[in-house]
């Protein structure tokens, strides 16, 4: 099912900014002859590192993603925030490259002649805690190096950037790490994120610096891979409403133009993405533009699409999946597991989507249910109608259509003893320690016995997001957009009442997520429940 909820081409040459509205978090991105290539990081959802597509830098699908599960079983069950972080991609001798951390765990790397087809398996090339956001690169005379930054969380420091010699297949790193920038020294605190790239016989290492909803985007260049390196900030927010323009890759084209890919963080819609112009002076890159005669860029609301050659008789203008009737033959690409999925989680029929009744642990809330079927905001504000099948639930089994975030809230369809379906709306909000959820609250409001109008106990449940206002996260982050989710159900798919609302709250460094589930509170869980269509609409 094609919907329009949000594209960046405006089909006169043009396009806006984001060219994404949707939470592809800590982006990085390559060229392959006339093919562009992204991912993202996508924590402890499964599949987890999406890859997008483009033909011209503007419009973009996900096509694949590299990890069918997170590495680990641990991730067999929800770990907010932790899992797969910001991730680089390199296209090197006809081999694409995805090197990727997980902040407990170590550098990963996985490899592939087709980027649209089967990943290998990812191999740990460092083991342990403390390192994230690693790059590989090859120089010209045949030797690979890695950069990676840290995390202060697993290692006690941050803002600090490492370079390491890699084996030049990727699968392994020699000898010892070297420090080649500090930014407690520097005033570029929490530097981090950092891509490596080389131009006219310099090193360039391309870093966010200043914080995640508020920074800059921070260039290093140096003769000598292992520095010294000199760095000069490229790209501010200045007087634009582009907060934190920063974390990308630099991409050229086949024309000579060169362009910078990044990230916003909206809180609540997550980390959404933003494409700049971006030039040169003195070799030095300015991303954006560059106003009053300063050496740094700002962000571009609207601007000219990439000159890509020939490519643009080919590109097309679409944008990622939202809706689906799942009438194909796999679950669709828009979609993700809150966890790593088993085979027998769901099934797709004739009909639709059919959920299994997952059995849950005891005392396990509905944020941490392992089988939440998700997917991202796609537009600032819209409409989700879901359509559900109750008929397949038994006694103490439940399914619903849950917005997640820190917050959350859900809509929940439970069968009684008595075999009456109840319905109840559901708000959540888990704690954090430093790292982990230590508890989660709910509070519940139960709705009464439904009616249905026919044996096949249908419901359509409206999820709506609007746009009510700003709020301040912190003395130093403010405006940010205020969002208020609602909720209404219907069992003759034409009026609705309302089941409740909540005010949208961002996830462990994700933005909120929304999807439908299916539960078992007994030992032996043997019922379903069928998602008919997820429909996707502007407000």
């Amino acid at each position: 099912m094609k919907t329009t909820m949000w594209n960046a081409d405006l089909g006169n040459g043009m396009y806006k900014n984001p060219i994404l509205y949707a939470d592809y978090s800590d982006p990085d991105a390559c060229r392959a002859g006339e093919d562009y290539f992204m991912i993202a990081s996508s924590f402890c959802n499964a599949p987890g590192l999406p890859v997008l597509h483009s033909k011209d830098l503007v419009n973009w699908k996900v096509v694949n993603y590299i990890l069918p599960k997170v590495p680990e079983e641990r991730y067999d069950k929800p770990v907010h925030g932790c899992g797969v972080w910001a991730p680089a991609i390199r296209y090197h001798d006809g081999t694409f490259f995805a090197c990727f951390p997980m902040p407990d765990e170590g550098i990963y790397m996985s490899t592939t002649k087709d980027p649209f087809g089967t990943w290998s398996e990812p191999v740990n090339i460092r083991p342990g805690a403390g390192w994230i956001d690693p790059c590989p690169f090859w120089d010209e005379d045949g030797r690979a190096y890695l950069v990676a930054g840290v995390a202060k969380s697993r290692i006690g420091y941050k803002s600090v950037l490492h370079m390491i010699e890699m084996q030049p297949d990727g699968m392994g790193l020699i000898g010892e790490a070297k420090v080649v920038f500090d930014g407690n020294l520097n005033e570029q605190e929490t530097i981090e994120g950092p891509k490596l790239y080389k131009r006219n016989g310099w090193y360039y290492i391309f870093a966010p610096a200043g914080g995640v909803k508020t920074g800059w985007q921070t260039v290093l260049r140096s003769r000598n891979i292992f520095g010294p390196y000199e760095y000069r900030v490229v790209m501010r927010q200045g007087d634009t409403p582009i907060n934190g323009p920063h974390q990308g890759a630099w991409v050229d084209t086949v024309t000579g133009e060169d362009w910078f890919l990044h990230f916003q963080d909206v809180y609540a819609a997550g980390r959404i993405i933003h494409l700049q112009p971006m030039s040169w002076k003195e070799d030095w890159p300015i991303i954006g533009i560059a106003k009053d005669g300063n050496d740094y860029g700002e962000p571009v609301l609207t601007y000219r699409k990439p000159n890509v050659g020939e490519a643009a008789k080919e590109a097309e203008i679409f944008e990622p999946d939202a809706s689906d009737d799942f009438s194909k033959k796999t679950l669709g690409l828009q979609w993700q597991w809150n966890a790593n999925p088993k085979e027998d989680w769901y099934k797709l029929k004739s009909e639709g989507l059919c959920l299994k009744a997952v059995k849950q642990e005891e005392k396990i809330k509905h944020g941490d249910y392992p089988n939440l079927l998700l997917q991202k905001w796609p537009a600032p504000e819209f409409i989700c109608d879901t359509t559900l099948s109750l008929s397949g639930l038994k006694a103490n089994e439940e399914a619903g259509v849950i917005s997640m975030g820190v917050k959350y809230a859900l809509l929940s369809f439970a069968r009684n003893e008595e075999g009456m379906v109840e319905a109840s709306f559901i708000n959540g909000e888990q704690k954090y320690g430093k790292i982990l959820v230590e508890s989660t609250e709910e509070t519940s409001t139960s709705l009464g016995a439904l009616v249905f109008a026919d044996d096949s106990e249908t419901i359509t449940v409206r999820m709506s997001v609007h746009r009510v206002g700003t709020q301040d996260l912190s003395e130093k982050e403010k405006k940010f957009p205020l969002e208020e989710v609602v909720f209404e159900y219907s069992t003759n798919g034409t009026d609705y009442k309302k089941a409740g609302s909540y005010m949208a709250a961002a996830g462990r460094w994700v933005g909120v997520k929304s999807g439908v589930y299916c539960a078992a509170h007994h030992s032996e869980a043997v019922g379903s429940c069928l998602v008919k269509k997820t429909v996707y609409k502007n407000v």
